[in-house]
Parts: structure tokens; sequence; C-alpha cells
């Protein structure tokens, strides 16, 4: 069954009586190549296990259990699992969970459902979910790779350079949590119905060590917030509004400046080394 399709996909949802969910931001795949290359590009041995979120009607996740051991799909929308059943039949490395991926206990699945096997996730996310999606993936510490496709405009800021307008809070968030590149992009007529924009699939290498070496995760993630809260304005007037009320100005001045960066510049010119580093320093002052 060639589940990208467009005459399989209407017949299948005749089938079933499936109308999209908007709400749900339904989307489903009806270029093969994609699936494909995403199945490709996600770093999956034969002993791999993975988790997908979002399967839809079993397009992505066919071209999963064809290179997988196991492949496990979450997915939030009630009438999906009896269509999974009919489109997935012949797949006996699936497992299907009915449920939403922001309140599932990721660990507890993993170790359920995957053993001791490494572990891979794969994602078509709905737009509406994307950073809690990635953030609970990223933080739940099961998955040596994440796999997902975007909107394209939220993987250019991921993927984004110091300096540049993209690069912000999430481009750093990303960054201390993994390396991520980009691997295709995806027009928005590869989908039926056709979404109102285009998207990217964006693999996630999970570090085991983030780098660099941040003692006070707490601290960093603040400071990162602080310096993008008000993207025109200067490092120095976002760290003063942040710190100010426990700290002198004077103080926060000269941990911005023992940090190697100029208090004037702007929060989206520092790399994640001087995000680091500006952490620590006022980390040491604030003790």
């Amino acid at each position: 069954m060639n589940l990208c399709d467009e005459q399989t996909i209407r017949a299948v949802l005749a089938r079933h009586g499936f109308r999209f969910s908007k709400g749900l931001g339904q989307n489903f795949l009806r270029d093969a190549s994609v699936p494909e290359a995403i199945a490709e590009g996600a770093g999956i041995e034969g002993d791999t296990c993975v988790l997908e979120v979002g399967p839809g009607l079993g397009c992505l996740t066919r071209e999963l259990c064809a290179r997988a051991k196991k492949v496990v799909a979450v997915e939030l929308d009630e009438r999906l699992p009896a269509v999974l059943r009919d489109t997935l039949h012949d797949m006996d490395n699936f497992t299907l969970v009915q449920g939403d991926i922001l309140k599932v206990d990721l660990p507890a699945l993993a170790r359920e459902q995957f053993g001791a096997s490494p572990a891979v996730a794969c994602a078509n996310l709905p737009y509406y979910i994307t950073t809690p999606a990635i953030t609970a993936l990223m933080e739940s510490g099961c998955f040596s790779a994440i796999t997902v496709m975007v909107q394209r405009e939220v993987a250019d800021r991921i993927c984004a350079s110091p300096g540049t307008r993209d690069y912000g809070a999430f481009t750093v968030y990303v960054n201390y949590h993994a390396q991520a590149r980009k691997l295709l992009d995806v027009p928005r007529d590869c989908f039926i119905p056709a979404p109102n924009v285009d998207s990217a699939v964006v693999r996630f290498d999970l570090r085991a060590v983030p780098p660099p070496e941040v003692k006070d995760k707490q601290m960093f993630f603040r400071v990162v917030k602080a310096a993008f809260a008000q993207r025109r304005k200067t490092l120095r007037n976002c760290m003063n509004a942040a710190f100010s009320d426990r700290l002198p100005k004077e103080e926060i001045e000269n941990c911005i400046i023992c940090a190697e960066i100029d208090p004037g510049a702007r929060g989206e010119t520092l790399s994640l080394s001087q995000f680091a580093r500006l952490a620590e320093l006022l980390s040491v002052q604030l003790a």
C-alpha cells in the first residue's frame, strides 16, 4: 500500500469516514521521497528502536518499520488507531500508543518498549506543539538522535548562527543539548491538505556532555532568556533588567567585561561559550 499516493490517501480516509482536523494540525504527506529521506537520515541501524510522534496514516511509519528493530508511535487523535490498524496491519514491529506526547512519561515508555536497545525519535510535528515537543524529547534523555519535520522558519531559527536575524533563545537552547542540521526542505504541496507554509526536516544529534561545560544550568538559561527578552537592547541593559535587583549595575558590567564581551553588544551576537562564561561569572557574584 502506497500511503503517499493521493488516491490511496483519499480511499483510506473515505473508508474510515475520516476528516482532517485543523485543530490538530493534520497534514498528511503525499510525496513518497520525503518519508524515505527522513527515515534514511534518522540514524537508524538494525538494532535501533524508534519513537514516532504523530504517525498520521502511517506513511513515514512504514519506512521506519522497514529499517528499525521496533517502532512505537504516539498518536493523540482517537480516530486514527482504527485507520492505522488498517494501513499498518502487516507491520509486525509496530506498536501504537494513543496519547499526548506532551503528557507521556517518555523515560518510562522507553524502558518498557525499548529496554536497553538504542533509540531515536522521529516526528512530523503539528506546528502548534513544535517547541514543547522538541523540548520534551530532548530533555527525556532517551534518544541519541531526534529527526523532526517543522515549519521552515522554525528550522532556520534552530540552525541559525550568532549574529543573524534568526538566532534566538531557542537556537541557544537547542545548541546546548544537540548538534542540529537541516536535512531537507519540504514544499507545502507535498502535503494533503496543503498547509500555508513550507516545512523542513531537522536532525538533532544529542550531546553526551553539553559544550562548554555549564556548572549552573538554571543560571545559564536565565542569562540566555534575559539576553533575548528585548532584542533591540544592549546586553548591558538586558542584564541590568534581569539582575540589578540583586547586583549593583557596576558589578554586572564588570562580569560582562570579564567574560570578554562588549557590554554594548546585543544578545543575538553571543555564542554558546560566551553565554556560559557570563552565566558563570554572574553566578559567582550572586552566590
